[in-house]
């Protein structure tokens, strides 16, 4: 049997309001094909405060450094997945998302590598050396310096990076977890200053204070040797002197060699 509605009013009515909201839903999805981008807004998102990238500098590279203008362009024009992609071209510019919003605003959200080293060359001089370089990403790969910002991280130089130029890969991976674990780790952060990675893998740390160095050997162990450098930290340079050694070895299985 078919369906029969005691209230033929409430079934008009129910029909009614179906139509209308299905014929809102088309308009307005018609004046959002048709309307123009009325403006840029970027949104920046920072990690622990670094930004470096400004407003400005998105908005030049979305628009070609205003060759390609957005604002006044209608959306049908405007293929947001290309944009998206010259946008991530940008080595400063770690991921970004573009959308828009019912005011016609073109919404860009951009978010920024972080920065785990800072990568320089060992063969330029002392004077100049720390003008150039580049920044090693908690994700392994390099990106360049900015003029905006200058992030407080550890300088990393070695003759292993001249044939190496990327932590992303196997090779790469054992000291990309190396500056990962310095950079969780409030009190290493704190005190690594350099990081010199040789030829053939081995790693040797320079602390902020003190004119000793670290061999730590290769990157593996990492708890292990660091609880070794910290016991150096807290019982036998309080008691000696920070001035008496100007070598501390940890590469050694249950050895800590102080010279």
């Amino acid at each position: 049997m078919f369906p029969t509605f005691s209230n033929p009013k409430k079934w008009l009515w129910s029909i009614a309001g179906t139509v209308t909201l299905f014929g809102l839903v088309a308009f307005t999805e018609h004046r959002i094909r048709q309307s123009h981008c009325e403006a840029i807004i970027v949104r920046l998102h920072e990690v622990d405060g670094q930004r470096f990238l400004t407003r400005r500098d998105v908005t030049g590279y979305l628009t070609n450094n205003g060759a390609d203008p957005l604002v006044g362009k209608p959306y049908d024009a405007i293929d947001l997945g290309v944009l998206e992609q010259r946008l991530q071209q940008y080595s400063l510019i770690k991921q970004v998302h573009l959308s828009r919003d019912l005011a016609g605003n073109l919404l860009v959200d951009v978010h920024q590598p972080q920065p785990l080293a800072r990568l320089v060359d060992e063969g330029t001089n002392e004077a100049t050396r720390w003008i150039g370089g580049q920044y090693i990403s908690d994700e392994g790969r390099f990106f360049p310096l900015s003029m905006n910002y200058t992030a407080r991280v550890p300088v990393v130089s070695g003759a292993w990076f001249n044939k190496h130029r990327t932590l992303a890969d196997k090779a790469g991976q054992p000291l990309l977890t190396l500056l990962q674990y310095i950079r969780q780790d409030e009190l290493w952060r704190a005190q690594i200053a350099e990081i010199n990675i040789d030829a053939v893998g081995e790693v040797t740390l320079w602390p902020q204070v003190g004119n000793y160095q670290i061999d730590f050997g290769t990157p593996d162990g990492l708890a292990t040797k660091f609880k070794k450098v910290k016991l150096f930290y807290t019982q036998i340079a309080p008691r000696r002197g920070w001035d008496r050694y100007h070598r501390v070895n940890v590469q050694y299985r249950n050895q800590l060699v102080c010279e």
